[in-house]
């Protein structure tokens, strides 16, 4: 693996070489991210030190765009197995929806019903300043929701995060658990999606058009990047999102996140939904079954992304 060299260039455009300062302890690493839930990981910050059945989570976060709960965990320890540690919050969530419910309601002054949260959603994050080529071995399948956040800290009073993605070709877990019982109970609420899921059943003309919007948007500048929704695509710069795309039988719905009133549309393609029920994020949404304005399109979705 390459290894990457930090430097801080000074006035005189003289480099000085950034070194790494590691986090000592796990609390360390814990209050960066629970200070700054929102900013790093687009998630509400819920609870820290959550316990529940003699399990301690370190951090309940909930994600608004998904109607999820995330159990965020930190490790210094290269030893501990995040496999095994996943299948058993995700067990527990899942055994024990009303206390996180409960817990949700009481600390965030809200109303949040059990049946509004979308459980199949639900997923753990580990938080680690390194993970061991095992521990992302072990998680590299397509439909385990289980995520590797590395992190690390530097002289500079800098933080870099990198968010350990599934390989393509990453396969599924389900063959190599068939008899575990705990995984086949949680298998059966909890579904990572993805864009077969998205694509299964449409025409090839769809499929094309959405190709092109896709590759358009993700043209648009660097650090995009594409998360799979249960009823939407959706495409996040900075964690959050900046358009969606939901695919339907002979069209693309695509929405555009910018508030109502903020959005400059001259030609006025796009609809304000602001008041009407809708799964994408945004204010504002089009009917797609041509590329015919897919430039002008992309000039709208530039602005979500100011």
């Amino acid at each position: 693996m390459s290894k990457i060299t930090l430097y801080k260039l000074e006035a005189n455009n003289k480099a000085e070489i950034i070194i790494e300062k590691p986090f000592k302890l796990e609390r360390e690493m814990q209050k960066v991210f629970e200070d700054n839930l929102g900013v790093i990981m687009g998630l509400e910050m819920v609870k820290s030190e959550f316990t529940i059945k003699d399990k301690r989570i370190d951090t309940l976060a909930f994600d608004r765009q998904s109607n999820s709960f995330v159990i965020v965990e930190y490790k210094r320890d290269k030893n501990n197995s995040v496999f095994d540690q996943g299948i058993t919050y995700l067990n527990l969530m899942l055994n024990y929806k009303a206390d996180f419910v409960l817990e949700y309601n009481e600390n965030m002054k809200n109303n949040l019903s059990r049946n509004k949260i979308d459980w199949s959603q639900s997923r753990v994050v580990f938080v680690s300043s390194d993970f061991t080529e095992n521990q992302i071995q072990a998680t590299n399948f397509k439909d385990f929701a289980i995520e590797l956040w590395e992190v690390k800290r530097y002289s500079n009073n800098t933080i870099s995060i990198n968010n350990i993605g599934k390989s393509k070709s990453a396969p599924s877990i389900k063959p190599i658990l068939e008899k575990n019982n705990t995984y086949q109970e949680i298998s059966k609420e909890i579904k990572v999606y993805s864009e077969e899921d998205h694509l299964q059943g449409k025409s090839d003309e769809i499929i094309e058009l959405y190709e092109k919007f896709k590759n358009a948007i993700l043209n648009l500048r660097e650090g995009i990047e594409i998360v799979y929704r249960k009823l939407y695509i959706g495409f996040k710069f900075n964690n959050g999102n900046i358009s969606d795309i939901e695919i339907q039988a002979k069209q693309l719905k695509l929405y555009v996140n910018v508030n109502k009133g903020q959005l400059d549309d001259p030609k006025g393609l796009m609809r304000d939904i602001s008041s009407v029920g809708h799964w994408g994020n945004g204010d504002y949404q089009v009917i797609v079954k041509n590329d015919d304005d897919l430039e002008y399109i992309m000039s709208l979705i530039k602005q979500a992304i100011k």
